[in-house]
């Protein structure tokens, strides 16, 4: 790696997810580069819950993060703390840095390794193909669209998904919400609104489950689809401890830098940004910062840096293999138009091909 001997060219990206790995992968030749993630993989995350059906699916959704970096250093631990000129890794490693990016998104617990992962979906898969009855708790788009995808997948099951929300989908419209509802009511799933269930709730060695009106629910299984809190509660002690808001989110400035510090740049899910939190949007996020941190680096003035400038509402929520419902800035739809967007894919060889890599290539 070499860089003409520039000791200012050293970033430090903390998360491999959906921003960290884009910008790593972006800067990997123009740095001298370190990707710190407690996982050896990037996993496509909206191509999950597609995975815990067709587990064949992952093969190309979860990639480890050799593949795609190829000029630069993977260190597979947590970040614990960092200082002005160096982050602190969980095994006790300090490693240096001229610029620092934080992309930890939300906190969720995944297995180290991709062969693992993949492990953990075939485990599902099997788990949704001997049960009768099956419980989604949790009816934001990760309930919604793992309810679509053994909905379309297993049409003999019966399915219930229980939300504590007045309607689904509650980060975007109403009337995307009521065509969600309808398409699922069409698919013969039982939607309880207004309810929860504390895992507390469950009897019968784990077959009954209590709502919190009072309701019963009998499946052989459960699959838990509520939010994620977002990973900065590791920042807490850090010396951006007052960047963060009331939602634990770090506050950065139109760049993309974590205000008040020149060389450190937070994107994706873990921003204040006011937005909605999407994967193609941590995208751009990563976009715009690799941008600048060339810039930088290059020692380019700093009014010549990019502005991310946020954007308006739009998702794309896939129903099973075939349908999706998209709220658009002027109109909300449902069928097999945005499904054929989304759905049949899930951007999967979109997102492969941004990192580099073969859009459709599997591991033999």
């Amino acid at each position: 790696m070499d860089l003409g001997g520039e000791r200012s060219r050293r970033v430090v990206v903390i998360g491999g997810g959906v921003s960290g790995s884009l910008i790593a992968k972006s800067l990997q030749f123009h740095s001298d580069l370190t990707l710190i993630d407690q996982k050896e993989y990037f996993e496509i995350p909206w191509a999950s819950l597609r995975a815990m059906v067709e587990p064949s699916f992952g093969e190309r959704s979860v990639i480890n993060h050799r593949d795609y970096l190829t000029n630069g250093r993977v260190v597979t631990s947590g970040a614990i703390d960092i200082t002005e000129t160096e982050v602190l890794t969980a095994e006790g490693r300090l490693i240096v840095y001229d610029y620092l990016v934080i992309a930890t998104g939300h906190t969720e617990s995944l297995p180290k390794t991709r062969t693992e992962r993949l492990n953990q979906y075939q485990a599902e898969s099997e788990k949704i193909s001997l049960a009768r009855s099956i419980l989604i708790i949790g009816g934001g788009p990760t309930g919604v669209e793992l309810a679509g995808e053994i909905a379309v997948d297993f049409p003999d099951k019966n399915l219930t998904l229980v939300h504590n929300g007045s309607r689904l989908l509650e980060f975007i419209g109403p009337k995307a919400s009521d065509k969600t509802l309808n398409w699922l009511t069409s698919k013969k799933v039982e939607v309880k609104l207004e309810q929860s269930i504390g895992l507390d709730d469950i009897s019968d060695g784990g077959k009954t489950y209590i709502t919190s009106g009072g309701e019963t629910v009998t499946a052989d299984c459960h699959f838990l689809c509520t939010g994620k809190p977002v990973g900065s509660m590791w920042l807490r002690g850090t010396l951006l401890k007052n960047n963060l808001d009331n939602q634990g989110r770090l506050m950065v400035d139109e760049n993309l830098r974590v205000k008040g510090h020149q060389n450190i740049f937070a994107i994706g899910d873990i921003t204040d940004i006011p937005e909605i939190k999407q994967g193609y949007l941590a995208q751009k996020h990563a976009l715009v910062a690799a941008k600048n941190l060339k810039l930088l680096m290059e020692g380019e003035k700093e009014s010549k840096l990019v502005m991310y400038q946020p954007r308006s509402v739009k998702a794309i929520v896939s129903l099973g293999r075939r349908d999706a419902v998209a709220q658009l800035p002027f109109t909300t739809v449902i069928g097999s138009v945005p499904g054929m967007i989304k759905s049949r894919d899930l951007f999967v060889g979109k997102t492969r091909k941004k990192l580099g890599l073969e859009p459709h290539t599997i591991y033999d």
